[in-house]
């Protein structure tokens, strides 16, 4: 049966991905393709899974010719918008692609396609301007029609006021500059673009770490917007004064859960072993041998490991305290 329609089939109708193990239908996988590769959803993810499909197995999947084309050049302008030295021609219906790693100090370019030739700078990808300084981006057009112009100031207000909220929800991409649209509800602010996979924040649009929403930036992992100026200083003065009694708190109770905790658990582990285990054929003095013995060597492994844990965790946090915290106050 496939997962996907749920109807039965024979076995030569479920084909084998090199990517995973999974397994539909042909005519499932078809359509799946068919629709991810129209949506530019590249590269295609299996139904099933995370696991990207292989080139080998789309072109085997795909029945159009033009949806090969198109997933190769899909797969093609990926890879070059991802690159940071690659440039686009801005002609119009041009969209050529430039590589021009080391041209920062001579940034006059040249669109190589046959026909175009247009020259555009480096720096700010805009048609070439041997007299003046590079052009600031041009804003986004506006929404409103010569007709709105007109419009009484309410109206007009309030066709603003769509426009920001609509600016609100759609935001470009720090790396590639794609265009990405998220609802503005206070959901996650971790983002992820399809098209070059860079990380960043909604809220200040900048590469992310791991870290970045526990630094002290004000940007918040839940939330509309970043905290205000007063509240992230009162937090970040709150962090300072008050760490040293939070960790010899967090460290008071660590301590003892660790070294008391570790035994007990592991005590009751070997005791509560499954009717099939090779506890249950083990006599009654043996079993109590077992437990014993797994009790004293926890007792011995956890006073270790609470050592590393309190001489390890301690530091990295008065490090990231007194120095990261400290040093962004200071700014």
């Amino acid at each position: 049966e496939c997962p996907l329609c749920l109807l039965p089939q024979p076995p030569e109708a479920f084909p084998t991905l090199a990517s995973c193990s999974h397994r539909s239908c042909w005519a499932c996988l078809e359509q799946y393709l068919c629709l991810a590769v129209s949506e530019s959803r590249v590269p295609v993810c299996c139904p099933h899974c995370p696991a990207a499909l292989q080139p080998a197995d789309v072109h085997r999947l795909l029945p159009e010719p033009a949806l090969r084309d198109k997933y190769e050049e899909f797969l093609l302008r990926r890879l070059l918008v991802a690159d940071p030295g690659t440039r686009w021609c801005p002609a119009p219906d041009c969209s050529y692609a430039v590589f021009a790693h080391g041209c920062a100090e001579c940034p006059r370019l040249t669109c190589g396609r046959e026909g175009c030739g247009t020259e555009f700078c480096y720096h700010c990808r805009q048609p070439w301007h041997p007299d003046g300084p590079c052009a600031p981006v041009p804003p986004a057009p506006s929404l409103a029609t010569p007709t709105a112009q007109l419009a009484q100031p309410e109206e007009l207000a309030h066709g603003e006021a769509l426009a920001q909220a609509e600016a609100e929800d759609i935001k470009v991409c720090p790396r590639c500059s794609a265009f990405i649209m998220k609802i503005n509800d206070g959901s996650c602010n971790r983002m992820n673009c399809t098209v070059c996979g860079c990380l960043f924040c909604w809220l200040c649009l900048r590469e992310i770490s791991d870290v970045h929403f526990l630094s002290p930036s004000g940007c918040t992992f839940w939330g509309k917007r970043p905290w205000s100026r007063t509240r992230r200083i009162l937090w970040q003065l709150g962090m300072v004064l008050g760490a040293p009694m939070v960790i010899s708190l967090a460290a008071g109770v660590a301590v003892p859960v660790i070294t008391i905790g570790i035994p007990i658990y592991m005590g009751r582990k070997v005791l509560a072993g499954g009717p099939g285990s090779r506890r249950s054929s083990l006599s009654g003095c043996q079993q109590c041998l077992s437990v014993t013995s797994s009790v004293l060597l926890s007792l011995f492994v956890s006073p270790i490991i609470t050592a590393l844990t309190v001489g390890v965790g301690v530091p990295l946090v008065l490090t990231y305290v007194y120095g990261t915290v400290v040093l962004s106050l200071c700014r």
